[in-house]
């Protein structure tokens, strides 16, 4: 996913000490040794040690994934196909590839490459655009699964090393540091990812899907998504969430999520009824649309209500109502609160399977 931005670059103007003219004469400053140096030098010795003994540990499982793509058809009627690709990783030594749902969707043909230049087919085994997320598998001997970390336990400043194939150049490395935690991005669905890493390791198409690593060499993250043209603002899935979806896609091929049937957007609620009602969001979700025959129909739900809370949990906008819409409220009875008008409701609404 490419997000546009615009850079504007200022010319400051920068002031210069003339030295003769400082009140310490020459004589009174420290003079500099030749080991003054010696110190940056073995903490660039250690930097460098700490980012190869990663890479030498990750590039084994790292992969190439090229894809064909149905692309229409020609003149003549015989189909069109588009090459893409991008990256990922052996996470078991079967042969499970994790990757982003981005690379893989709608592909034809997959096939993937390793770093000590094996190619082989691969499947597609589930994929969640929601979280742009997929599992591919290969039937290949002899693969290493790289070591899986903890997102949960990364710190702000701690080195980041991204290695991956873009534009085609596989094997390729970047090392940077974890910018920032708890990001929200937006998938290609439409839908938010939670806690994503943003990282200064340079990202570019084709980097999609390739691991993003400790300096242990451990995977704490699955590269997504840059923002052009600015540099230095990249984004990773953390690997908390990769193993939790690639769980569900290897067990039932997709992530069960619940629906009412409504099609909706963040809107502000006016400040009186937050007062009267003592409302913990000044947001709510307006229902745009309500489609025949889903549950938020039979629950009696209208064009114009607000949503404001489900099961007593505050909805403050489309995106919380999507994070509370989970597997677990399948077919399960759910309170939903709305405001209709200048009225508070409580209404029974039973969500169903996402298809």
């Amino acid at each position: 996913m490419n997000l546009e931005a615009g850079v504007n670059s200022l010319a400051l103007p920068v002031a210069v000490t003339d030295d003769i003219a400082d009140t310490k004469s020459w004589k009174d400053r420290p003079s500099r040794t030749p080991s003054d140096g010696a110190g940056d030098t073995s903490l660039l010795d250690a930097y460098s040690t700490a980012v190869t003994g990663a890479v030498e540990r990750i590039s084994p499982s790292v992969v190439h994934i090229a894809v064909h793509q149905a692309a229409g058809r020609t003149r003549s009627g015989e189909p069109r196909e588009r090459q893409g690709g991008g990256s990922g990783f052996v996470f078991t030594p079967d042969g499970l590839i994790l990757t982003n749902s981005h690379v893989v969707h709608e592909a034809v043909r997959i096939s993937a490459t390793l770093s000590d230049g094996r190619h082989m087919p691969a499947t597609l085994i589930g994929e969640d655009p929601a979280s742009d997320l997929a599992v591919i598998r290969v039937d290949e001997p002899g693969l290493v699964a790289a070591e899986l970390g903890d997102s949960q336990r990364l710190r702000v400043g701690q080195i980041a090393i991204a290695i991956g194939a873009p534009y085609g150049f596989q094997s390729t490395v970047t090392a940077g540091v974890v910018s920032a935690l708890g990001r929200s991005l937006r998938s290609y669905s439409g839908r938010l990812i939670d806690d994503v890493i943003q990282t200064d390791a340079a990202l570019n198409p084709g980097n999609s899907g390739g691991p993003l690593v400790d300096s242990a060499g451990r995977v704490v993250g699955v590269n997504t998504a840059t923002i052009l043209p600015a540099q230095g603002i990249c984004f990773a899935i953390g690997i908390n969430t990769a193993k939790f979806v690639a769980s569900r896609l290897l067990r039932d091929g997709r992530i069960r999520r619940s629906y009412v049937g409504i099609s909706g957007q963040t809107v502000p609620v006016h400040r009186r009824v937050v007062r009267f009602y003592d409302l913990p969001s000044e947001t709510g979700a307006l229902v745009l649309s309500v489609e025949d025959n889903s549950p938020a129909k039979r629950a009696g739900l209208r064009e114009s209500d607000i949503i404001v809370a489900l099961d007593g949990k505050e909805v403050a906008g489309v995106d919380d109502l999507h994070r509370l819409l989970t597997e677990v409220r399948v077919g399960v009875s759910c309170a939903l609160t709305v405001l209709r008008w200048t009225e508070k409701l409580e209404l029974k609404v039973v969500p169903e399977e996402a298809r």
